[in-house]
This record gives C-alpha cells, structure tokens and sequence, in this order.
C-alpha cells in the first residue's frame, strides 16, 4: 500500500522533480532542493543527464537488443519522454511495468503515463526493498512474460539504501527473479569526483530525512557481478553511447551508470 502523502517532509521523487524543473513538488521538497543546491550547485544537473541516459539506454535495449519487456523500480514523477515512450516509439507493442510507493507519483503515473494501444503500461505500489511482492505482483505476471527477456530499470534509487539496508542483496533477489537473457540498467551518484561537494549535499538530504550513501565506482561495479556487461561497461554517464556532445563534465553530473546481461 502507498505511504500516506506527507507534504511537510520532502521526498527524493519530488526533489527530483523539482531539480527537473517540474511542479509537482511542494514547499518542503523545494526548500530542501534549495540548501542542496546552495552546497552543490551541480545537484540539478546530475539529474537531467540520468534522464538522458535513460533515453539512450532504453532506446539501445529497445532498438538493439530487442528487448520489449520493462520494469521501472523507483519510477518517480512522470518527466517526458518516459521509458514507454522511448520503447514504444521503437515497438508499440513493449510493455512496461512502473513501479513505486509514492502517493503523488501512483496517482501522476495512472494519469498522464499511457499505453499505445499495441502494447500495455501499468502499474504497481511497492518499494524497492519488496522484490517478492513485485516479482510475484498479478499485475506483473499478467503484463510481462516471464519466459522472455525483460529489463530491470533501477535509475538513480540504489543511493537512497544505506549499507544496513542490503543494497547489493535487494538488486540479486530482483535479478534472480528474471528470466535468462534479462538485462539490468542502473545509475548511481558518485563522489569519486567532488567529494566535498557531494559530501556536503548528502549531509543536508539526511538532514531532509532522506538518507544517501555515495558508492565508488569499484562500489557501483558490484552490483553487476555475475552479470556481462554491455560495451563500455561502467563508465560517467556522459561515456555511455552518447549521441550528441555535451559541454558538461564527469564531476558535474557524478554518476555512474551500466547496462548489463543476464547470462
């Protein structure tokens, strides 16, 4: 079931969607945006660049891989264009499983994110840390084919669980539960490039009630283990199969990302 809204404390969908540049936020979640950018000022630009990787990397499994299956954990607020948007415009006929326990994002999700006809999106109210209750979700079972590859989508969440919190062990039991040629897509802040800074914006999210552990790129590559990597591997996400030039630097945008296969 969805947490009740609370809309004194902010929360890491609704920061997100402010440093997007959107309006579905509230005074609390723009006033702790505002004292993590007065200490990072590169806070608002880590995350328009995890939304191009998104592109690029969807697009690439959709086009190249022939993926036509998703599971998006930790969607947050709908920012067009969204992961069915991107599939979709390859195969109308992918189908997408969005998944997350925010009130404001079930609700903003049901509303604006929409199938094409061919192919299905829907939707379920878990948390990341529920891997049996989405795997085994009806609504799940009945969208995706468990018998054919499906993509496990985890952009920019993994640094929201604290150590105690068994990161590494809640992506392997997702990725367990996924059928042999499955692939797995995630992104991760760093500070392995600006550790003052990125230091200092971690400390005031968990002032914000929104505790964060920045994880070293030997840190981020463990969550793939026992999976192969797609070319380049794990690189800055500016290095993933860009396809324009951005003026923008690894230290500005601080995260990792990878895409990988389930042997």
């Amino acid at each position: 079931m969805a947490e009740p809204l609370d809309v004194e404390r902010a929360h890491p969908a609704r920061v997100y969607d402010f440093l997007l540049g959107g309006t579905d936020n509230f005074p609390a979640d723009r006033a702790a945006a505002a004292e993590g950018l007065k200490v990072n000022p590169n806070a608002a630009t880590a995350p328009r660049q995890n939304r191009a990787f998104m592109r690029r990397a969807v697009r690439w499994l959709a086009a190249e891989a022939g993926v036509r299956q998703y599971l998006d954990i930790g969607t947050g607020l709908p920012t067009s264009p969204n992961v069915h948007e991107v599939a979709q415009g390859v195969d109308p006929s992918a189908r997408i499983v969005y998944v997350d326990n925010d009130p404001l994002v079930l609700t903003q999700a049901r509303a604006l994110l929409t199938s094409r006809p061919e192919g299905r999106t829907t939707y379920v109210d878990a948390g990341l840390h529920e891997a049996d209750k989405i795997l085994r979700s009806p609504t799940v079972r009945a969208t995706l084919d468990f018998d054919r590859p499906i993509a496990l989508l985890l952009f920019a969440i993994l640094h929201f669980v604290d150590d105690d919190g068994d990161p590494y062990g809640v992506v392997r039991r997702l990725v367990d539960g996924l059928p042999t040629g499955s692939y797995v897509v995630l992104t991760h802040v760093t500070a392995d490039y600006d550790p003052e800074a990125w230091a200092r914006f971690v400390e005031v999210m968990r002032r914000q009630g929104m505790p964060s552990r920045l994880r070293s790129r030997a840190e981020f590559t463990r969550f793939f283990d026992g999976l192969d990597l797609v070319d380049p591997g794990v690189v800055p996400i500016l290095h993933w199969r860009p396809d324009e030039p951005v003026d923008l630097t690894d230290a500005q945008v601080a995260l990792y990302g990878g895409v990988a296969r389930k042997p």
